[in-house]
């Protein structure tokens, strides 16, 4: 048998082949590079996740340790709930808890005229402005639709353009500060802090009053306000004599409500970090437990 001899490719042919050699060469090079990248990034991210979702059960903790510390018996080593900041470590985390007692904020819907009109006068606004805005306020919470000298029903909402008119109900919630007519996202900022739906009173308790509320009274600048909380703080425990404000009122620490707003910042050892800030009332609860939450945020820098 005479075997045929082997054909031998011409000199394009073996250079079409070399260069579809290299093509796919270069081919599995990148399917295999952008397969090791997209591992390498599934893998940052899951880690990532892991690492956010363990700060944020460990800011959970943190909440619940303020709410195991408001209940201590003891009144010398009871966490005070004036804004002052608190700090434990867990889990090789570094956790920042503040607690605010709700009757130091202004209740929008029961706050008296007086306050409402300092709260917007503290915002550095003329006082007609801060009286307009204080009547449209009460125009919106009060239940009937007769309006203010200044203020703003319906028909001025309907004037402006507005898809909705005043409430003629209570707010619902402090947000809802926004929707009255006048009042900006900006300003709501800058009220937020110290404004509340929970605390049920006309006035405040100067013992757990933020900043922004004590400039809310008459008499109070913001120098004084932050001089007396900076006093305020060095008073431990809920037993102590408070300071006195610059015109000449003071308050009474053991005299907090039952609604409390907490924020609890948890800080890994490398740098993830989750935040809450809930608002919460003591009181058993139908499934047992101890609070009940009324409202909620979650990684939200003010």
């Amino acid at each position: 048998m005479i075997s045929k001899p082997v054909k031998q490719l011409s000199g394009k042919q073996s250079g079409i082949a070399l260069i579809l050699v290299l093509w796919v060469t270069v081919l599995l090079t990148v399917i295999a590079s952008s397969f090791a990248l997209s591992a390498r990034t599934e893998g940052t991210q899951a880690k990532m996740v892991f690492e956010t979702t363990k700060a944020r059960y460990l800011a959970e903790a943190g909440l619940h340790r303020a709410v195991y510390e408001l209940r201590n018996p003891d009144l010398e080593t009871r966490w005070v709930a004036d804004g002052r900041k608190y700090q434990m470590e867990f889990a090789e985390a570094e956790i920042e808890i503040a607690i605010t007692d709700e009757t130091g904020k202004i209740d929008i819907n029961l706050a008296s005229d007086e306050l409402l009109v300092g709260l917007f006068a503290s915002l550095g606004m003329s006082d007609d402005d801060a009286l307009m805005l204080t009547e449209r306020v009460i125009d919106w919470r009060d239940a009937d639709n007769i309006k203010g000298f200044n203020g703003a029903e319906d028909d001025d909402y309907d004037a402006e353009g507005y898809a909705y008119g005043a409430k003629d109900a209570l707010f619902d919630t402090v947000p809802e500060l926004q929707q009255v007519m006048g009042i900006d996202y900006e300003m709501y900022r800058k009220l937020e802090s110290a404004v509340t739906v929970y605390s049920g009173a006309r006035n405040i308790n100067v013992a757990y009053a933020p900043e922004q509320a004590l400039m809310a009274l008459e008499g109070v600048g913001k120098e004084d306000a932050l001089q007396f909380i900076e006093d305020r703080e060095l008073v431990e425990g809920i037993g102590g004599d408070l300071p006195i404000l610059s015109n000449g009122q003071t308050g009474a620490a053991r005299g907090g409500g039952t609604s409390f707003s907490i924020k609890a910042k948890a800080t890994l050892s490398n740098g993830h970090w989750a935040e809450i800030d809930a608002t919460i009332k003591l009181g058993g609860t139908v499934n047992g437990r101890p609070f009940r939450i009324v409202r909620w945020r979650d990684n939200e820098h003010l």
